[in-house]
């Protein structure tokens, strides 16, 4: 199975460490990994997500030949409908793969992740993907995952102490770890907390991993209704009339 990594922020150092993630959890898929062109270094705002989702889009025009999956390495999952749009493989969301996951773990579930911001972001896209039922909270730390990630040591006690106030305060019997930022906290988070943890990077690999198994095609986009302008060359190129698969 070939599966692309799309992290559609535009720091390399993130998608080195989602690529290595990756690759040490499933290590009998080849990942492929792409940074998003343009755009926020880290997503941060509702602009910036928009723009990511462009970015997004970019990144897949231009890696998407040959792949069995494309995995969104984002939390917020922006792109998500346009990718499945004009996708003829599985896309599968970090943000809901890992609320899926969740799901199946315990009726009550609460998301950790870094900055403040992405709190009524996520209230909003789970709210309007009918997937807010269940959700005990939604607790973010005041550091981004952008930053988080340069703390090692500090970062995992910082989110220990949050997921723990989401178990005993709000009563989660289940913690989503959400941030492409975060993956490299799963792990001893998961041994320190007293319920299961999921991370959204592997819930997606998993679930990518069972779509293309299944067979599962989207069916994408017949006929775009007109030509683009200041698009990349592929990604006009898709979005050009042409025959359903």
């Amino acid at each position: 199975m070939r599966a692309l990594l799309i992290n559609p922020n535009t720091t390399p150092a993130i998608t080195a460490k989602v690529l290595a993630a990756a690759q040490a959890f499933a290590p009998d898929i080849a990942f492929t990994a792409a940074t998003g062109r343009f755009g926020a270094a880290y997503i941060a705002s509702r602009a910036a997500y928009a723009v990511a989702s462009h970015a997004a889009l970019d990144a897949w025009a231009a890696q998407h030949a040959g792949q069995d999956a494309i995995i969104l390495a984002c939390f917020g999952d922006p792109g998500l409908d346009a990718l499945r749009e004009l996708s003829d493989v599985p896309v599968v969301g970090m943000a809901e793969a890992a609320v899926h996951a969740a799901m199946q773990a315990a009726p009550r579930f609460s998301i950790v992740t870094g900055g403040a911001a992405w709190k009524p972001m996520l209230q909003d896209y789970l709210a309007a993907r009918g997937l807010a039922h269940g959700i005990a909270s939604i607790r973010t730390v005041e550091p981004t995952g952008a930053t988080l990630v340069n703390a090692a040591q500090e970062s995992v006690a910082l989110l220990h102490e949050t997921c723990l106030a989401c178990i005993e305060r709000d009563g989660a019997e289940a913690i989503v770890i959400g941030g492409a930022g975060l993956v490299a906290f799963s792990a001893p988070l998961r041994r320190m907390l007293p319920v299961p943890l999921i991370d959204g990077l592997e819930a997606a690999i998993a679930t990518a991993g069972t779509a293309t198994r299944l067979g599962i095609r989207a069916a994408p986009l017949r006929c775009a209704a007109a030509d683009s302008t200041g698009l990349s060359d592929a990604l006009a190129a898709a979005l050009r009339c042409r025959p359903h698969h």
